[in-house]
């Protein structure tokens, strides 16, 4: 919350409880009120009157929230985002509880329900102060303007939402349906949920972040955990919390006690001498001869027997 945007909220709640005020003690602002009414600007102006009829939607809570709801929920699924939308969740949130306790707690009477000239007509079972077409339109067309990217188109949807709500608040009074005090607080009302979303700003992060966790959960369910083997052909580890709540997961007796029985033979292996590599080996020389017994030939190394003298 800037300097600034503090200082409007400050004057807004101002002009707000001075017009709850002026109201509640029958000022000339409901002198104001009755003058308006008995002009009955329908009947000055009736050609205007069904254009008006279509134009006064443009402040109704479900056609306007379903419109704007459209596109955020657009803009959402291109900026993969709930932002938008849950902002605008909260800001009308936040609307219907506040102007809905302010109308239920002062019960104030519309025009055309009014008993007495010049009386204020609070607490009489009523729910029409403060307007609550003119405090939506605010709030719905404000948030386009809130939510806008650019300083540019910030400047003009925040024309538009000014120009949209002003012609609805108008609208009212014109119709009779409300007191012209019920279209300036509800214009008090619309602001000050704007100028205060930026507080609800962290919540809606939270929020956010909440809602994404929860979709990962629910990708993620049903999917089978990889277990990690205990020797190639072997049983696959089954880990289970360690009693004396060391971080290294324990076994299963029956793994447990395949991988001791691995270990033990491990350690009987490594216990007998190194195997010698075969070029490394002492060569061994047979002896006597490879050669297979002749019966013409003469072992050697033995004495051979006279040969004949040729000749006698």
């Amino acid at each position: 919350m800037s300097r600034h945007r503090i200082a409007l909220f400050g004057g807004t709640l101002a002009f707000y409880l001075a017009i709850v005020i002026a109201v509640l003690v029958s000022s000339s602002l409901v002198t104001l009120d009755w003058k308006v009414m008995l002009f009955r600007p329908y009947q000055q102006w009736p050609e205007i009157h069904a254009f008006l009829d279509y134009y006064i939607v443009l402040g109704q809570r479900g056609p306007t929230a379903t419109m704007v709801a459209c596109w955020l929920g657009w803009r959402s699924w291109r900026q993969h985002t709930l932002r938008p939308l849950l902002t605008l969740g909260a800001a009308l949130l936040l609307l219907n509880v506040t102007v809905g306790a302010v109308k239920i707690g002062l019960g104030r009477l519309g025009p055309h329900y009014a008993t007495q000239i010049g009386s204020a007509e609070l607490f009489a079972g009523g729910d029409i102060f403060p307007s609550g077409h003119t405090a939506n339109a605010v709030v719905t067309w404000g948030i386009l303007a809130y939510l806008a990217t650019t300083p540019r188109a910030r400047r003009y949807l925040s024309a538009m939402s000014a120009i949209v709500s002003l012609g609805v608040g108008l609208t009212t009074v014109y119709l009779g349906t409300h007191w012209l005090s019920d279209v300036l607080l509800g214009w008090a009302a619309g602001l000050l949920i704007m100028l205060g979303l930026p507080w609800v700003e962290p919540l809606i992060t939270r929020a956010e972040a909440w809602i994404f966790a929860q979709r990962d959960n629910l990708r993620g369910f049903g999917r089978p955990v990889p277990s990690m083997p205990v020797a190639a052909g072997g049983p696959r580890a089954a880990l289970r919390p360690r009693p004396d709540g060391g971080d290294t997961p324990a076994l299963e007796p029956a793994v447990a006690a395949a991988a001791g029985g691995t270990a033990t033979r491990s350690r009987a292996h490594a216990s007998h001498p190194a195997h010698v590599v075969r070029s490394e080996r002492t060569p061994v020389t047979p002896a006597g001869s490879r050669r297979p017994p002749h019966a013409d030939r003469t072992p050697r190394g033995g004495t051979s027997p006279a040969r004949p003298v040729a000749g006698g």
